[in-house]
Order: structure tokens, then C-alpha cells, then sequence
């Protein structure tokens, strides 16, 4: 199995950011983590395009880049099955400012329902908060930090 190229989008709301629940298993074990809203790249097809896509798909919600955040790379075993994922993380934002209001979202995929809710970034500094891909967590709290920094 080759390498997946996938597209991920950090929005926030305050001191929250919006992230998928799901309670399945993962690498870690069996339970309840998250995960930025997004999915794979299509061929031809380009990471932000994906990304404005995958949230239509996922929640119904037209967004906007606001900018690019970083690559990260996740490597991870479930199930003695290897994955490998490329992932380009992008801040972005609601077009619509009446969905900040939402508490939760209903995302839609193929074979499986779960929802997006709006963590606190102070969550994302407990051990016991599973984000996935592991690095997107320092990438939250990076991308927060200079936020409030205004840099």
C-alpha cells in the first residue's frame, strides 16, 4: 500500500477548535479520539480544493483557507495493517458566521456517521486527549499561540 494524500482544516472559535469525534478503534487502543474535518486528495485535484470540498461533503459548510499550517507526516498500525498518510493542515474559516453558533455538526461519510464538536485548546494539553495525526496537536497549539500573538 502506497502513501495517501490527505488535507486536513483547523477552524477556530475563541479558545475552541473544530474536531470530528470518533470512538473506534485506533493505534492507541479502542475509544473516543479526534480529528480535523477533511480527507483525501483526489488526483488532479489540489490540497485546498480538497479540503473546501471535503467540508461540503462532511458538514454541508462552504469555508475559506486562511492559511497553511504545515505537512505532517503520520505513519500508525491498527489492526497489524500499516498506514501511511501525507497530510497538508490548513487553518480555515466558516464563510457562513451564523455556524460558529452551532454547538455540533453531523459529518457524513461513506459507511459511517459521527459529529465535529468544538474542543478547548486547554483540552489538547491532557495526555489523555488522542488527536489524530498526533502531530496536528503541537500544530493546534502552534497555530493558536500565534494567533493570539498576532504574528
Amino acid at each position: 500500500m502506497r502513501p495517501i494524500a490527505k488535507t486536513l482544516g483547523i477552524i477556530r472559535k475563541d479558545d475552541k477548535v473544530l474536531l470530528e469525534q470518533q470512538n473506534r478503534k485506533h493505534s492507541k487502543g479502542t475509544g473516543n479520539f479526534y480529528r480535523p474535518l477533511g480527507g483525501t486528495i483526489e488526483l488532479g485535484e489540489k490540497s485546498g480544493d480538497a479540503l473546501i470540498r471535503e467540508f461540503k461533503e462532511e458538514i454541508g459548510a462552504d469555508i475559506e483557507i486562511d492559511g497553511y499550517l504545515g505537512c505532517v507526516e503520520s505513519i500508525f498500525r491498527v489492526d497489524d495493517q500499516t498506514g501511511h498518510e501525507i497530510i497538508l493542515l490548513y487553518a480555515a474559516s466558516f464563510k457562513d458566521s451564523i455556524l460558529y453558533e452551532e454547538e455540533m455538526f453531523h459529518v457524513t461519510e461513506p459507511g459511517k456517521q459521527t459529529v465535529a464538536i468544538w474542543v478547548p485548546v486547554e483540552e489538547l494539553e491532557n495526555d489523555t486527549c488522542i488527536v489524530y495525526p498526533e502531530e496536528t496537536k503541537e500544530k493546534i497549539k502552534e497555530y493558536i499561540k500565534h494567533q493570539e500573538a498576532g504574528t
